[in-house]
């Protein structure tokens, strides 16, 4: 019968712990809990911008979502492909690890097969099978954020792929599996 007390205790200690640790959000996970969800992208080469919520009540926004595929869109090709919400809410998590609300500068989003076989014949470090095609990566900066501490903010996110190519001065998201370089 004493055994049946221990072991009773320490189920009902263990239980009490995680719960308490379940009310301890870390904040990332706390801003995913936000109402609104807004970011504001730029596109350095094509110059445009765009400022939107893509997250409101619970779901996602279909306007954002598609002022955003948009802007990150392969201006090469001129080609828009649907860009996976989960990238947007890393940006979003990120944005809040940082404590910044500010511009998002793209440098690469949507790739088509076409323009990423073209930039692995002409630059070095483009994946033959990279996010980019899928619509699951972006190439970014934040102005204001070092680039170091921007890959740093993102590795400790720990939800995606994160690559660090400080000598053309961007930072590598995408929604794969945790890896980073």
């Amino acid at each position: 019968m004493l055994t049946r007390h221990v072991d009773r205790r320490r189920f009902l200690l263990g239980m009490g712990g995680l719960s308490a640790a379940a009310l301890v959000a870390r904040p990332a996970e706390a801003s995913l809990s936000a109402p609104v969800r807004k970011l504001s992208l730029h596109n350095l080469h094509t110059g445009e911008k765009v400022s939107a919520s893509f997250w409101e009540e619970g779901q996602y926004i279909d306007d954002g979502l598609a002022s955003f595929n948009r802007v990150m869109r392969d201006f090469r090709s001129n080609e828009v492909h649907d860009i996976d919400p989960k990238l947007f809410d890393q940006l979003f998590l990120l944005q809040h690890r940082l404590g910044k609300q500010g511009e998002i500068q793209i440098i690469s989003g949507y790739r088509s097969p076409a323009t990423n076989a073209m930039l692995r014949r002409t630059s070095s470090g483009v994946a033959k099978k990279s996010y980019h095609m899928k619509g699951q990566a972006i190439d970014l900066r934040m102005p204001g954020v070092e680039l170091s501490q921007l890959r740093q903010a993102a590795r400790k996110l720990a939800v995606g792929g994160v690559g660090y190519y400080p000598s053309s001065n961007f930072v590598h998201l995408d929604t794969g599996p945790v890896r980073s370089w």
